[in-house]
């Protein structure tokens, strides 16, 4: 096949991309069977079929494509659009991951000077930034894996690279979550483990920040997860409760307001202990932290997930209370101030929100009561308002009309007169 050009298309690979707009998989399927179509053909502007199907949020087509040996990292487009940065655009978390599992380059900047993940930023696609923000990809870490030098075992034990990538993949930083992906995998469940796997994150977090193409970002990251995977070590270690321990230390709340005071503090912790003190982010990160008193906003963990997954806030989405899961729905029945994923969670947590529930049920009620009485008074002061405005247009309304009578005819008519005939001269 020839070198792709920018609109030299056959006419099977136009069909293609009416096919990929449609999206009918198994189409596009048959089509890229055909000897006269590219897989990686131009449109006019320059645009794949991997780009057409990233843009228009068809995850199969893709997965379809990158099978057919599509190009990932193809820079043709006439603006310099990559298929990542259509990813980006189409708000589809899975495309924009699937994009980087087969190699989609980050730091390729586009026309404007922006990248995949400040494209995405730009139109508000705030998720797939995170994604963007936070990804390692599988290859990195399996690197470990293998006896480098003369070394007679890996760093990291095979079988403990899939468990540990999935929590270096998550973009939830709260610690109840890492850890309850911890649980989850009796892999990890051992403290010698643990311990290999903190020291892979320890050499990332120094291969981040001594590398030419400095990461300080990834390198906080790495070093916030190895502190995690440490307290969970010494709990397997030293306590028969073992994580469940962990998980109600990290939960457990003030007696006056819940406020998860042990969480906090370790937070603070584990940014305190990065060990590299010139670091910009570290320096950033203590500022904005260290006024602030323990208890009040922003939160430690509000802060590092802002400096990590580049989330401006919390936005408009609702947050487990227990384990900072994103779209949480399920409010607890009596205060209805606090938020769970799942009954899970809401189990985890009512042995610290117990203590403050009728409490926060009380301020609810009082805050609706206050915010009833609000709106009574400001409805009857604008009632009382369009009254007073009426009364006015008609006290306007009457004055003009007596300004444009004649005072003959008021005079007259107030006396109840009747006009003088017209006299008749008699001869």
């Amino acid at each position: 096949m020839s070198t792709a050009k920018k609109g030299d298309l056959s006419a099977t690979e136009k069909e293609l991309l009416q096919v990929i707009a449609a999206g009918n998989v198994q189409e596009a399927s048959r089509l890229l069977g055909s000897k006269d179509v590219r897989v990686n053909c131009l449109d006019e502007y320059g645009m794949t079929p991997l780009m057409h199907a990233a843009y228009k949020g068809k995850a199969e087509m893709c997965k379809l494509l990158l099978q057919h040996g599509a190009d990932v990292n193809c820079n043709e487009h006439e603006h310099g659009y990559t298929a990542l940065m259509f990813a980006g655009l189409s708000g589809k978390t899975d495309i924009t991951r699937m994009m980087l599992d087969a190699g989609a380059e980050t730091d390729v900047v586009n026309s404007v000077g922006r990248t995949a993940a400040q494209m995405a930023a730009f139109v508000g696609q705030h998720d797939c930034v995170t994604v963007i923000n936070n990804f390692f990809s599988r290859a990195r870490l399996d690197y470990y894996t293998k006896p480098q030098g003369l070394e007679k075992e890996p760093k990291l034990p095979p079988k403990l690279a899939g468990p540990l990538h999935k929590i270096i993949m998550s973009t939830n930083l709260n610690p109840v979550k890492l850890v309850m992906l911890v649980k989850e995998n009796p892999l990890l469940m051992d403290t010698d483990a643990l311990e290999k796997c903190r020291r892979v994150m320890e050499l990332i977090c120094e291969k981040c920040v001594k590398q030419q193409d400095l990461n300080e970002v990834l390198a906080m990251k790495m070093h916030y997860i190895g502190c995690v995977l440490h307290k969970c070590s010494c709990f397997i270690k030293d306590r028969e409760d073992k994580l469940d321990g962990l998980i109600k230390c990290l939960l457990k709340g003030r007696e006056n307001d819940g406020f998860p005071v042990f969480q906090e503090k370790f937070i603070r912790e584990c940014i305190r202990k990065f060990p590299y003190c010139d670091a910009t982010l570290l320096q950033q990160l203590v500022r904005t932290i260290s006024p602030v008193e323990i208890g009040n906003d922003p939160t430690a963990l509000s802060v590092l997930t802002q400096a990590i997954t580049g989330q401006v806030g919390f936005m408009d989405a609702e947050f487990c209370t227990t384990c900072g899961e994103k779209g949480a729905e399920k409010r607890c029945s009596i205060c209805k101030s606090v938020i769970y994923c799942n009954q899970e969670c809401q189990k985890l947590h009512w042995f610290s929100h117990k203590k403050v529930c009728k409490k926060l049920q009380e301020q609810r009620l009082k805050h609706e009561a206050e915010s009833a009485k609000r709106l009574e008074k400001q409805a009857k002061a604008e009632e009382n308002q369009a009254v007073e405005e009426v009364t006015n247009a008609m006290e306007e309304l009457s004055a003009d009309q007596n300004e444009g009578a004649s005072p003959e005819s008021s005079d007259n008519q107030s006396e109840g007169a009747i006009p003088d005939p017209t006299p008749i001269n008699v001869n």
